[in-house]
């Protein structure tokens, strides 16, 4: 037998026996490609059925059987709190959404497994928060700092100083709105109760050669049933910045690595 770990950020952690087995999607058939069978499952996995590793390293689903789809994935992820539809995730060709901006993957030579781009800047209500630019989100060539984007993480937590200017702007936008006390990592939350149409600040990831305008309900989410609202971001003191899963609902996140791009469409869940 053979026997695998694995640890994640947040303290979940699996352990089993390694093995390979023959994948089948739709048609296609994929040999021997290479999965842990977990024994034991602690952490927040909360009653999935399993992982799909989709990163850039060497035992992920993309790495092992990239070959037969042509190098492209994509999928969209819906409201969780909002949505009867599922999630769904492509392979081959039609994954890459014609709706799609792109822009272009970034490698870090330290750290082969996450999936790097380049952000120069965010506005809000119009306007590019000023203290946020590429400088901030640079990756160094020790491999320190960038931005990656992630599925597997909720919140986006952007380095300390582009999350205080970008909180920052954001609550000058919002001063017509009532604030409620700060939840879990939250510290920018408001009281929307009674309210049937609100007005935030608009929000925009200008990547390289892409801009992302978010819906208000990626950045401004309910985290109780009594109306309260927060702003889905949060600081880190790392280096790194990550872009969540929240921020990326309902758009359709192409990962071309054939041709070393990402892309984002709207209303990519449709």
């Amino acid at each position: 037998m053979c026997l695998y770990q694995v640890s994640y950020g947040d303290g979940s952690f699996t352990f089993g026996e390694f093995s390979t087995e023959t994948m089948t999607f739709r048609r296609t058939r994929v040999k021997n490609i290479a999965l842990g069978c977990g024994h034991d499952n602690e952490g927040l996995f909360v009653g999935a059925s399993g992982l799909l590793g989709l990163g850039r390293g060497k035992l992920s689903f993309p790495s092992q059987a990239g070959r037969r789809f042509g190098w492209k994935f994509s999928y969209c992820l819906v409201d969780r709190s909002a949505s009867s539809k599922p999630s769904s995730i492509i392979f081959g060709e039609s994954a890459v959404s014609r709706t799609a901006v792109f822009t272009p993957l970034l490698s870090n030579p330290k750290i082969g497994t996450f999936y790097y781009v380049g952000l120069n800047g965010i506005s809000v209500g119009g306007i590019w928060v000023k203290g946020i630019s590429a400088s901030v989100f640079k990756l160094d060539n020790a491999g320190n700092g960038g931005v990656i984007v992630d599925s597997g993480t909720s919140v986006t937590r952007l380095t300390r100083a582009a999350y205080t200017a970008l909180r920052d702007a954001f609550v000058a936008g919002s001063s017509h709105l009532k604030r409620a006390p700060d939840f879990s990592l939250f510290d920018t939350c408001f009281d929307l109760s009674g309210k049937t149409v609100v007005k935030v600040p608009t929000l925009v990831f200008h990547f390289a050669g892409a801009d992302v305008s978010l819906p208000a309900s990626n950045y401004l989410i309910p985290v109780d049933s009594r109306g309260s609202f927060c702003f889905a971001f949060a600081g880190t003191m790392s280096s790194l910045s990550i872009i969540g899963n929240i921020q990326q609902q309902g758009f359709r996140v192409v990962y071309d690595l054939a041709g070393s791009r990402m892309g984002f469409a709207p209303r990519g869940c449709d």
